[in-house]
């Protein structure tokens, strides 16, 4: 959703997003990336901006990403291919604060072929610089400045001055969006108006995504419940009645560690068999845990 909102705060206001990453105000519209001719790798995250002498390429990043200087490269070479006389600004925006190399990441380079982007890490801007334009208002509360809940208050104040309901409640609900990434959602809430996010086209498709995962991890949650149930009937006739500590193991297990011991238990003959099984998951989730750190 945090691609999504600030991929739609880019082709809403072209214009301030142009005068920050290009230095001046140039006229931008919107480049769909199957102008590109081949098949984007990642369509949802792409940004594309056009004019007659300039494409601004922008990736919104919330986490890095190891594949980013390949796909800056990429895209270099398939605007060329479409459009080889215009120039082309890559600009990757990074959104939360990282201690990773990989936001510091310039440059994509292999043997024979080296390619150069732009990074912008978003907490080292200056928030003076965001509350100046309604595009880039929604980031202020991730730039440098050391009271967000402050830096949110004077975002709600200019979202107060926007005349257009349409856009002011568009920027509103960017607003608490992006806020999200750092902030909690009881500050947001008492920051910004309700009502004026809530007639935003991206608040209702929020509102919508987080209903839909809502009812997904439901039915998740269904079947885990399920699939719990059948496992105990199962192992209380293999192998008789299991002890309250046992059952609470078994609780605790994900629906895919349920699943397994669902096919496993059909080779258990005896308490022993079902003790050895947990012993072997527990061991194999702490290697998991070893090789993820």
């Amino acid at each position: 959703m945090f691609d999504n909102t600030c991929k739609f705060l880019a082709e809403s206001f072209p214009e301030d997003f142009a005068s920050w990453l290009l230095g001046k105000p140039i006229t931008l519209t919107s480049l769909s990336p199957s102008e590109l001719l081949i098949e984007p790798i990642r369509a949802d995250s792409l940004i594309l901006l056009n004019s007659d002498e300039v494409i601004l390429h922008i990736e919104f990043q919330t986490q890095p990403d190891s594949t980013m200087g390949f796909r800056m490269v990429d895209y270099r070479l398939r605007v060329f291919r479409r459009f080889p006389k215009k120039q082309m600004r890559q600009v990757v925006v990074y959104l939360t604060p990282s201690n990773s190399a990989l936001v510091q990441q310039t440059v994509f380079e292999i043997p024979g072929t080296r390619h150069e982007f732009e990074v912008i890490r978003l907490w080292e801007q200056p928030t003076q610089l965001f509350l100046k334009s309604r595009g880039l208002l929604p980031l202020a509360v991730l730039t440098q400045t050391l009271d967000r809940t402050e830096t949110l208050r004077q975002v709600a104040q200019q979202v107060e001055t926007i005349s257009e309901t349409r856009v002011q409640s568009n920027v509103a609900a960017a607003a608490g969006i992006l806020a999200g990434l750092l902030l909690e959602t009881d500050v947001i809430n008492q920051v910004l108006r309700r009502d004026i996010m809530q007639q935003s086209v991206i608040y209702q498709e929020w509102r919508e995504e987080a209903l839909q995962e809502g009812r997904q991890e439901g039915r998740q949650e269904g079947r885990q419940e399920e699939g719990l149930n059948l496992v105990l009937r199962q192992l209380n006739r293999r192998i008789g009645q299991i002890t309250p500590a046992t059952e609470s193991q078994i609780r605790a297990l994900a629906l895919n560690e349920l699943e397994s011991l669902g096919e496993a238990l059909l080779d258990f003959s005896s308490a022993a068999d079902l003790d050895a099984w947990l012993r072997w998951s527990e061991g194999n989730l702490a290697t998991e845990e070893q090789l993820r750190q």
